[in-house]
This record gives structure tokens, sequence and C-alpha cells, in this order.
């Protein structure tokens, strides 16, 4: 990694680089989260996760991240944020919970930040 791309992930807490490299470790947590498409995966996720995580091969790290609901070590785990969104919708959660976690505030400071800033 040069030492620009290797800054960038320094000066923006929670942000990593999805480089091929995170690609490749984050294959398997991609496939699964991609299968949320259909609601009959969400709902045998839902009845099992640990099997249904087995059945997608997530190594050990990534499934505790899931166990955990940690959207920030699923992103640094390999997790695609637009994957893991299929993920997090499962449990009713949106952008600004994972901004929050991200960002290391709650989502109520989250909301905040983003109306001061005007979004």
């Amino acid at each position: 990694m040069n030492a620009a791309l290797a800054n960038a992930e320094q000066e923006i807490p929670g942000t990593f680089i999805f480089d091929g490299a995170l690609a490749m470790r984050g294959y398997a947590l991609n496939k699964m989260c991609y299968s949320f498409n259909e609601a009959r995966n969400r709902a045998a996720f839902l009845a099992d996760e640990d099997a249904y995580c087995e059945l997608y091969g997530l190594d050990a790290r990534q499934r505790d991240a899931i166990r955990r609901r940690d959207v920030l070590a699923l992103l640094e785990a390999g997790g695609n944020i637009y994957y893991l969104a299929k993920f997090a919708g499962i449990f009713g959660l949106d952008v600004q919970d994972i901004g929050a976690q991200q960002t290391g505030v709650t989502v109520e400071a989250f909301r905040a930040k983003l109306a001061a800033a005007g979004g």
C-alpha cells in the first residue's frame, strides 16, 4: 500500500481502503450478505446464524463481528458497505446507525452532527 493510502486510513477513523487484499479477505462475508436479497435467506440466517455463517465459510473474526452486530469490525474484516447494508437491514439498522458506529458516537449525536453540517 502506498503512503498516501496508508495516511488516508489513519486520517479518517472507521474508514478502510477497500483494495484487492481486503476484497479477497471479505469475499465469503460479502457473498453471504448478497444472499440476503432473498427473504428465504434472511429467514434462514435468523433461524440459525452460526450455521448460515458456516455455510458461507466466514472466519472466526467475521463470525464474532456478525454476533456483535459490529458493522465497523465487518468493514475491517473485508466487508463492502453495499453488501453490509443488506445485513444491517435485517436488524433495522440504517446508514445513520452505521455512521455512528464508524465515528464512535451515539446515533443521536451522529444525527446532530449531520444536521449541523447541513445534511
